[in-house]
Parts: C-alpha cells; sequence; structure tokens
C-alpha cells in the first residue's frame, strides 16, 4: 500500500448556472512533504464546512486503481491525480476490504477509515457534467475519509502500513452498495 499523489486546493469562486458557486473540489498533487493536521492538510481547506472536512473527514482518500476504470468510461476527459477531489491518491487501498475504523499509518501521521464519500454537486461543476454524480455513486468507487488520529508529514511514494484492523465492523463499501 502506498501514497501515490498528496493533493491540496484553496476554495475558489465558479460559475454554476450564471451563479458564483465557492468549491474546494479542485486540487493538484504537490512535492514535497506536507504537514497533516487534525483538520486537513496545510494548504488544503474545504469550501462548505458543514458537509466537507472537519475531524471526521480531514482528509478524502481516492485509489488510483479507479481511474483506469474511468479512463475507460470518459475517454474524452483528462484525468490527472485530485480529480475526484482527494487529497490522497493511493495503491492498494479498495473499500470493500477496509473497514470503518481500521488505522493506518501514513509517513509520520496515523489515520482512522471513517466513512465513504457521499458527493455533492460539485463533484459535477469539477468534471463539467451532471451525469458523473449518479455515475460515481453506481460505480460504487466512492473512496473513503480519514481521521487524523496523529498529527506528521506525509509525502508522495510513502508506505502506508495497516496498524490496526477492525473485524467486527462495517466495510466502507457496504455504506453505498446499492
Amino acid at each position: 500500500m502506498k501514497l501515490i499523489s498528496v493533493n491540496v486546493g484553496l476554495p475558489r469562486l465558479v460559475d454554476r448556472d450564471g451563479d458564483p458557486v465557492s468549491t474546494g473540489i479542485f486540487k493538484e498533487p504537490v512535492a514535497g512533504r506536507v504537514m497533516l493536521r487534525t483538520l486537513n492538510l496545510d494548504g488544503d481547506r474545504q469550501a462548505d464546512l458543514s458537509v466537507h472536512g472537519g475531524p471526521s473527514k480531514a482528509v478524502y482518500v481516492y485509489p488510483c486503481e479507479h481511474y483506469d476504470y474511468w479512463r475507460q468510461e470518459l475517454p474524452e476527459i483528462e484525468l490527472p491525480w485530485g480529480m475526484f477531489g482527494e487529497n490522497f491518491t493511493t495503491s492498494g487501498l479498495h473499500e470493500a476490504e477496509l473497514n470503518i475504523g481500521d488505522q493506518f499509518r501514513v509517513g509520520s501521521a496515523t489515520v482512522m477509515v471513517t466513512e465513504p464519500r457521499m458527493p455533492c454537486y460539485k463533484l459535477g461543476i469539477r468534471f463539467g457534467r451532471t451525469d458523473i454524480i449518479k455515475r460515481f455513486m453506481t460505480s460504487e468507487r466512492s473512496g473513503f475519509y480519514l481521521a487524523v488520529l496523529q498529527e506528521g508529514e506525509v509525502a508522495a511514494g510513502d508506505a502506508i502500513e495497516l496498524i490496526k484492523k477492525v473485524e467486527k465492523s462495517v466495510r466502507v463499501s457496504d455504506v453505498t452498495r446499492p
């Protein structure tokens, strides 16, 4: 298991049907080590804290393996790391194998799986298409959120080490399965 890309972004105003909307979904990869704090990564913010971010959703993770699926589904769209608004693009972590409460060490930080992502309309803004939200949910490729149990530095290339598996818990994929 590995951290492929660390992605951050600050909220920006974008146009949605003629109205300005603030969104933090536009994330871009960063080089070097980044401090992971209780609420987010240095250099990253969320626009609407009523539904994004906070202690249980400090980091959004999306598996790099899902990008292959989306490249086939959406060949006309360029898909750089961070396209889904994720903070961590990872390898080797899958929703069907993770339980809520599983804990990992990434760099010098300790994190815990908390819940799957339920996308809002801003994913449609990012992709420039309203059908992406339904397609995203039916794909069963939601990604998941992490809480930060111990702050520390992270960087692309860091190993992701399982330190505690919660056997009697709900799998991330069970929450979003139709």
